[in-house]
């Protein structure tokens, strides 16, 4: 049977490469910098090429917190030149662990130069390993309801409960994550997004190739700092192999959605997980690998499923602070001892006069990639960053058999829908990691459903 590129058979492949960081590497995700001092598990940036007779698809997915674009775009130079794929038609994203190598800038932790070159060369490594694996196939979309392990991270307090903001000295309408003032909660602030879609890949001898799924929750974080762990991304990658007795070429990948406004830390309900350590995020892997496995029977399986792509930037205004911003953040900045910061108030208005210090050196438009790709009945939108569950709830009803895959081609941080951001609360907070115009999403939003009209 011929595989070359000029015949219409649908072909897959997938592969993975080990990406886990060496002991002392530098682990971001927090506002202090960590560094490796324990290996969990192992972390992987796993692959799956899809091709038919007219285009080739890239999705990679690796264990790491966020990626920049610079970082991303320099990967897809190199599968380019080794593959001959289209950069734009290669997906690239983050699970949003926080126990990986830092390859990217978040508040105190700048990236890992050498884990950063580790990263970029095994993502190449593991896009052409698959494009080598691939094989005549069969493809199938899939979803779930799941629930229970997503809760809105943000809420209304009770009267008299004051929820800072330590960028203006205002105060906000919503408090993000209120540890320690649970009993002044009134209400969660928004709707979460419970839905696991997912894309089922066998051969046609039946073999498992892969499994693309995609949740729309935080990463569990039951671990202590200096762990090294895929969290319940890796968790579910484990179950869902056992499950499926698949052989060691199969490649289970997670992908984070659309979770900005979301995690599990219940406070409402704190004592619902244990407590030991890696317990709630293996429970979360395994209860997201048996919805995926109890769907598998009534998959429709497709053999020719059309393949094609779109991608296009979105140049978007950058919040900058003003002049008198500015210098009174350099005055607090003057006086602090950053070595001696730790999770209080004091600390969190002299971390972010240091980002309005940073973020008043960038340009004052940035470039927002967006991306689109259709995978037969299926479609999969590539999200520059991390957006909140109404953003992906919006685009499914939209879109029907779709799901978003966030942190993907870039990072350009929170992306609030407008309401959040007039709301306040920690993911609207002036900084490199929320950066972008009061309408940004609804303008990358309405790119996207363009985007997805041309696949149409």
């Amino acid at each position: 049977m011929t595989t070359i590129m000029n015949e219409t058979i649908f072909r897959a492949g997938a592969a993975a490469a080990d990406i886990t960081p060496t002991l002392g590497t530098l682990i971001n995700g927090d506002f202090f910098p960590h560094r490796a001092n324990h290996v969990h598990d192992r972390l992987f940036v796993r692959a799956l090429v899809l091709e038919n007779g007219s285009a080739r698809l890239v999705i990679a997915v690796a264990d790491t917190c966020v990626m920049p674009r610079a970082l991303m775009d320099r990967m897809k130079v190199h599968i380019h030149a080794q593959t001959g794929i289209d950069p734009g038609s290669i997906l690239i994203s983050c699970t949003h662990t926080h126990a990986g190598g830092s390859a990217g800038d978040i508040f105190l932790t700048p990236p890992d130069t050498a884990y950063c070159t580790l990263l970029e060369e095994k993502t190449v490594e593991a896009v052409t390993e698959a494009c080598v694996q691939l094989q005549p196939a069969i493809i199938a979309y899939g979803s779930a309801n799941v629930p229970q392990h997503v809760v809105c991270r943000r809420y209304f307090m009770k009267d008299g409960y004051v929820p800072e903001n330590p960028v203006d000295g205002g105060t906000d309408a919503v408090k993000t994550n209120p540890i320690g003032a649970a009993g002044q909660i009134l209400q969660p602030a928004a709707q979460t997004d419970p839905g696991l879609g997912f894309i089922a890949v066998k051969s046609v001898k039946g073999n498992w190739i892969s499994v693309l799924a995609n949740y729309s929750l935080h990463y569990a974080g039951d671990w202590e700092n200096g762990t090294v762990t895929a969290d319940y991304f890796g968790a579910f990658t484990r179950h869902l192999g056992d499950m499926l007795q698949a052989d060691g070429g199969f490649q289970a990948i997670m992908s984070n959605g659309t979770s900005g406004d979301v995690n599990i830390w219940d406070f409402l309900h704190p004592d619902r997980y244990p407590t030991a350590h890696f317990a709630k995020s293996d429970i979360i892997g395994r209860d997201l690998a048996e919805a995926v496995f109890h769907a598998i029977p009534a998959l429709q399986w497709e053999t020719a499923p059309a393949l094609a792509a779109e991608y296009s930037d979105v140049r978007l205004k950058v919040r900058k602070p003003d002049p008198d911003s500015i210098a009174a953040a350099r005055r607090l900045m003057a006086e602090t001892d950053y070595g001696t910061l730790s999770y209080d108030m004091h600390s969190m208005r002299r971390i972010f006069a240091r980002e309005q210090v940073l973020l008043a050196g960038f340009p004052d438009e940035m470039d927002c990639p967006v991306q689109v790709m259709r995978i037969g009945h299926c479609r999969i939108g590539a999200l520059p960053g991390e957006f909140f569950a109404q953003t992906g709830l919006y685009l499914k009803q939209l879109s029907g058999r779709y799901f978003s895959i966030g942190l993907a081609n870039a990072n350009v941080g929170y992306v609030p829908p407008a309401l959040e951001m007039d709301r306040g609360g920690y993911e609207t907070w002036r900084c490199r990691n929320s950066l972008l115009e009061r309408n940004a999403e609804n303008r990358i939003v309405d790119r996207m459903l363009q985007l997805l009209q041309k696949l149409s």
